[in-house]
Parts: structure tokens; C-alpha cells; sequence
């Protein structure tokens, strides 16, 4: 029996609005938001900070300049800031941690933040990978955020930011399907597609 669901998600693909209903549905904790501020209670960080650098990779400078601060050479780098101390690599450890704590308590679907990687090995744990159509993609963007100029161009950055943090921290392809039990296509429709992985994952209601 599976107690846990990880729904990895292209940008603008409804894959965060397919994982609520699916916790709702499951009567399950939904981690997305709520992971974030789990991070930021326990890195005693502002909820805010934690959103800046949630599922990022710290620019090579930034790299530099830590891995110059803790081989004692301060006098090199420019002066350190509060967030020096809370970056993206921190955010990825804590959030390592809380998923772990959450997959041992069950009953939760985990939205993105390499949760197929963290939690591969475990058997009670079903991964999905939610993905969609080019033109639904940049509909809901437009929708979303009226003000961009250029709609396709912020989905692949998007895209490329969240395939560059499994990268970097976890060493695979976010895209790759050994991550996944599912590949799981949302031009079905939101309600279609969480009931099409329920009924996969062996949890529909009789």
C-alpha cells in the first residue's frame, strides 16, 4: 500500500492543482506551500526567504564565495549578508529533511522539490510526473501572469531551473522516466488526470 505520492510537474502543467486533489481526495497533507513554511520554522528563516530560494541553484559566485568563507578566507569576498546564511543549497538540505519526516509519518503528497529522488528507494512511495500541452501551458501563464511580455520564454526558464536543481543536487534528469511509476499528461483535465493516478497507484475509493 502506498502512503506517500510525489508529483514532480512541468511548469503551468496543473500538476500543483492535481496534487491538491489528490490530498483532498486521499484526505492527505498536501506538502507544497505548507513545505515552505515547514522549512522556514525549522531554519527559523522568514516563509518569504524560503519561497526566494525554493527549488533554485545558488550561481557559481555565490558557490565561490561560501566555499571561500568557510576555507577562511573572508577578507577575499565581499561582505556577508543575512541570506548568505539561507540559500538555495540550504533550502534544498531542509527540505531533504522534511520530506523524509513527512514520507515516515504517511499519508501526504509531496509536490516537486526532488522528492522522486529523495524518496526513490522507498516501496510505499508511488512518483508521478505531470506534463501538458505547449498551448494549455502558455494559457494558464497568460492567465496567471498577465504581465509577462514573453509567456513561452518564462515556462522554459522555469522548466530549466527545476531540471537544474535535480541536476545539481541530486544528480539526474528531471525529465527521465525511471524516476517516475507515472507519466501523467493534463490536457485529460485536472480531475481526470487525479483520478487516472489514483486508480494507478491502487488508491481510488471502492
Amino acid at each position: 500500500m502506498f502512503r506517500v505520492v510525489t508529483v514532480a510537474r512541468e511548469f503551468a502543467s496543473g500538476g500543483a492543482s492535481i496534487a491538491g486533489l489528490l490530498a483532498a481526495r486521499l484526505e492527505w497533507k498536501l506538502l507544497d506551500r505548507a513545505l515552505l513554511e515547514e522549512v522556514a520554522r525549522c531554519a527559523h528563516v522568514d516563509p518569504g526567504l524560503a519561497e526566494r530560494f525554493d527549488e533554485c541553484v545558488d550561481p557559481w559566485f555565490h558557490r565561490l564565495t561560501k566555499q571561500a568563507l568557510w576555507h577562511g578566507s573572508i577578507e577575499a569576498v565581499p561582505a556577508v549578508t543575512d541570506d548568505d546564511f539561507f540559500d538555495s543549497e540550504a533550502m534544498a538540505r531542509f527540505a531533504c529533511q522534511v520530506i523524509r519526516e513527512a514520507a515516515n509519518a504517511g499519508g501526504c503528497v509531496v509536490v516537486g522539490r526532488g522528492a522522486q529522488c529523495i524518496l526513490r528507494d522507498r516501496d510505499d512511495v508511488f512518483h508521478v510526473f505531470v506534463y501538458g500541452p505547449w498551448q494549455q501551458r502558455l494559457e494558464r501563464v497568460r492567465r496567471r501572469f498577465p504581465e509577462l511580455r514573453d509567456p513561452a520564454a518564462y515556462i522554459q526558464e522555469m522548466d530549466r531551473k527545476r531540471a537544474g536543481y535535480i541536476r545539481q543536487y541530486f544528480q539526474q534528469e528531471w525529465c527521465h522516466r525511471g524516476l517516475y511509476d507515472l507519466l501523467v499528461n493534463s490536457r485529460c483535465g485536472e480531475a481526470a488526470a487525479a483520478q487516472a493516478i489514483l486508480c494507478a497507484a491502487g488508491l481510488a475509493p471502492a
